[in-house]
């Protein structure tokens, strides 16, 4: 009580209620990976630093750009037509993939998230994912672990580094694991084989999508070639190739696909005659001279080779005056008549072939926008995750829920097995099945944590409300911490968590019919806690809830009514 001791009139004011409690945030994932750019705006690196950011602008003001990936296409010339027969990533992409998930996670739903940069892109390392692990146990906000970028490391430093994130999560009482089973544990016997702990917080998907997002390249990171072996066409079906020098003649031939054609003109002597002999598909023109012939001279010529009308080559002349320019002495391969195919063996990039061969260009151009990106499910998980959390609460199932800009699943998952997945006699370890439903999309068809067989702990939302409630619960009770441990105190903290745990019953996430049914809250000397408890300073707190639970299993039944009259 304050000491008064000027005569005056004095306001006190007395705090009647009881102190309430904010709730945290439910759905704030954490990325880990490889980002273009480690050094900020203001010159500070952030690898190994976590990072807020709330849009794919902030991540790209800061972070940079996806790593552009390189792709090898394979052309082949059919019935005079060039077609892509092939298109590949190259083999040193590192399948750098955070900025593709990221953004999938943005486009179903995900808000703000924090980002782990593991430094530039580089060949992945397992130490990298465990430093940003390590980094990110110092933050308090992050709800959800996403270690998407990491499936792209062997199994065996896959796994460990899946159940060091359960542990963190268990030590820290806060966060939830979205894992992935790779791509290649179609049964996920592996899996399951190398997650052994802490099943309870966490909880794992299959199979990978098929995205709509294309990749991002650059032309010079393009490169074209034919195929070195041309498909043989049918014997009743002609190839016409063609050599033309515009200012004299056109050489045309043909023929099968395979019979690759040449040519090959000779200087020879300027007095000479100029002859035309084949051997094989090789055409030679000799005695053009070092100045080159008249048109009409090799015209004349061509009309005397017996063996012209059979060779399989015609030759045209546009003008009667201006000269053959020789050809250097090496025999030349004649290109299709089209004009677009490139030399076996020969590789040229997307950005050479802009101007001078537009055909093909605009033929590989349409064919890379057909590449779309497969990605793990966890990044438009999390980002259902955090639709449900804003839509519904954290106790609402994210299950039966479209995923956004997904083509279809990379395995098409039937009831059967399903029923492996979802409950394993074995392990107890429950994958939740991404399926394909006609007229309804791609829906997340499973909400259960990897402790499948816990009556607990069995379904993600009861994990995560308590998570909710119990970090919600811890930070609103900081106040009491060195305050008297008396009746007083008590009352303050029972009241407000009882005010609380009222709000989350009427917005219902507890059941039971009536407040008392949903909920208790016991703090007391002898109830909670005994006289040796407060002699060594602690109050002790017993929180009862009842969680609402999913309906996994829909029964209708339906029987025969005998008929009555």
């Amino acid at each position: 009580m304050s000491t008064y001791r000027t005569p005056d009139v004095y306001i006190e004011e007395i705090s009647t209620l009881p102190p309430s409690v904010a709730e945290v945030s439910t759905a704030i994932p954490a990325f880990l990976g490889y980002t273009e750019k480690v050094i900020d705006s203001g010159g500070t690196d952030l690898t190994y630093v976590p990072t807020r950011i709330n849009t794919m602008l902030d991540f790209i003001a800061i972070f940079g750009k996806q790593d552009n990936v390189a792709f090898k296409v394979t052309t082949q010339t059919v019935d005079s037509k060039v077609v892509v027969s092939g298109v590949a990533l190259d083999a040193a992409d590192q399948n750098h993939r955070l900025y593709y998930a990221l953004d999938h996670f943005f486009k179903n739903g995900g808000g703000s998230c924090y980002i782990v940069s593991l430094g530039t892109y580089k060949i992945k390392a397992n130490e990298d994912f465990e430093k940003g692990l390590a980094a990110l146990k110092k933050e308090d906000e992050p709800t959800l672990l996403v270690l998407s970028e990491a499936t792209t490391l062997s199994s065996t430093d896959y796994y460990p580094l899946c159940q060091a994130a359960l542990d963190q999560c268990a030590d820290l009482k806060d966060r939830f694991c979205i894992l992935d089973v790779l791509e290649s544990d179609t049964t996920a016997t592996a899996f399951r084989t190398g997650i052994t702990n802490n099943l309870k917080y966490g909880a794992a998907y299959f199979p990978y999508l098929n995205t709509s997002i294309n990749f991002q390249f650059e032309e010079d990171n393009v490169f074209i070639s034919a195929a070195s072996v041309t498909p043989v066409v049918p014997t009743t079906t002609s190839r016409t190739f063609t050599y033309t020098d515009a200012t004299v003649i056109g050489l045309s031939y043909s023929g099968a696909a395979t019979d690759a054609p040449s040519l090959e003109i000779i200087a020879g002597t300027a007095s000479g005659t100029v002859t035309f002999s084949k051997t094989g598909n090789k055409l030679t023109i000799t005695n053009v001279g070092a100045n080159g012939k008249a048109g009409s001279v090799i015209e004349t010529a061509w009309a005397a080779w017996t063996e012209g009308s059979t060779s399989g080559f015609a030759l045209t002349v546009s003008s009667a005056t201006n000269k053959l320019v020789p050809l250097p002495e090496t025999p030349l391969t004649i290109t299709p008549e089209a004009g677009g195919d490139l030399p076996a063996g020969v590789s040229q990039k997307l950005s050479e072939i802009k101007n001078t061969n537009t055909g093909l260009y605009n033929t590989v151009k349409l064919e890379l926008l057909k590449q779309r990106v497969t990605l793990p499910p966890s990044p438009a998980v999390a980002g259902v995750y955090a639709t449900v959390d804003r839509s519904r609460g954290v106790w609402k199932a994210p299950a039966n829920v479209g995923l956004n800009n997904v083509i279809s699943p990379t395995v098409k998952i039937t009831a059967q097995e399903q029923d492996l997945l979802n409950v394993d006699d074995n392990s107890g370890k429950s994958i939740n099945a991404i399926r394909t439903f006609v007229g309804k999309g791609t829906l997340i068809w499973g909400a259960r944590t990897l402790a499948g067989n816990d009556n607990e702990w069995r379904y993600v939302p009861v994990r995560r409300l308590f998570n909710m409630i119990e970090e919600s619960s811890k930070k609103a009770s900081a106040f009491a911490v060195f305050e008297p441990n008396d009746a007083s105190t008590w009352l303050k903290v029972k009241g407000m968590l009882e005010s609380y745990l009222y709000g989350l019953w009427q917005a219902g996430a507890l059941a039971g019919s009536k407040a008392d049914s949903a909920y208790y809250v016991h703090v007391g000397l002898g109830k909670t806690m005994s006289t040796q408890d407060i002699l060594e300073g602690r109050m002790i707190i017993e929180i009862g809830i009842a969680a609402v639970r999913p309906a996994e299993f829909i029964i209708l039944r339906f029987s025969h009514k005998l008929q009555e009259a």
